[in-house]
């Protein structure tokens, strides 16, 4: 099977999407870009690691307007970071990859609105089949006993949408127990970030630690998650 004719129609529609969304890519966008390619085919120097869902709806380099070689992106379902120990997979190396490797300056932690998995852990029988993500969602299942125990009397609505903002911060708080995080946070070489991005109005609310509450991310403030430095470098 080699053709595209082969493939039963769904299936070939789909895929012809992304083939010619390469041909126009590789004859349209690329020579415009031609130099800045040929940069990257050698090295990489993104200062910002973005760890978000997989939904196809979330796309970090579109929201933020970043170029290739800007971000270097984690996706999973859920936008989860084991704790550091709990498992040592794809997460964990690609966190000590870009703190380590490629000394990024920030690392974001992205969930989003309407967002599966945050559905699936708030009803984990929709999970029965499927029980290697049940298995990973129970990384998140800390933010939901902080709903659960704090936020009983809320709606289904306002349930996911306090579950989605306390997975962030459950998340975050994984990561702080990396090594390589937890060093540089200490140093201050090192800032954190929380984000729920909203699909409907294309609108982030980053949390302010501080202040222990999500805030609109925007021009007036800056909302940061990092806790202060303990051995600030001298510069």
């Amino acid at each position: 099977m080699d053709k595209l004719e082969d493939l039963p129609e769904p299936a070939a529609l789909s895929l012809r999407k992304i083939v010619d969304g390469h041909k126009y890519f590789h004859d349209q966008v690329y020579p415009e870009q031609r130099e800045l390619f040929h940069k990257l085919a050698h090295e990489q120097a993104p200062k910002v690691m973005f760890i978000t869902c997989a939904d196809s709806r979330v796309v970090p380099e579109l929201i933020t307007q970043s170029a290739p070689g800007d971000l270097f992106v984690t996706r999973n379902v859920g936008n989860v970071v084991p704790a550091y120990g709990q498992m040592m997979g794809g997460v964990s190396t690609a966190i000590e990859f870009a703190v380590m490797a490629l000394g990024v300056h920030h690392i974001i932690v992205c969930g989003h609105s309407d967002c599966g998995a945050m559905k699936a852990v708030l009803n984990p029988a929709e999970l029965e089949r499927m029980p290697t993500v049940k298995a990973w969602l129970r990384h998140a299942e800390v933010a939901k006993e902080v709903v659960q125990q704090n936020c009983a009397c809320c709606s289904a609505d306002s349930m996911l949408e306090l579950l989605t903002e306390e997975n962030v911060v459950a998340q975050l708080n994984h990561l702080s127990t990396h090594p390589s995080v937890a060093a540089r946070l200490a140093s201050g070489e090192l800032f954190i970030h929380g984000w729920v991005y909203d699909i409907e109005t294309c609108r982030i609310r980053a949390y302010d630690a501080e202040r222990g509450e999500f805030r609109p991310l925007d021009d007036e403030s800056l909302p940061m998650a990092t806790p202060r430095a303990r051995y600030p470098q001298q510069r």
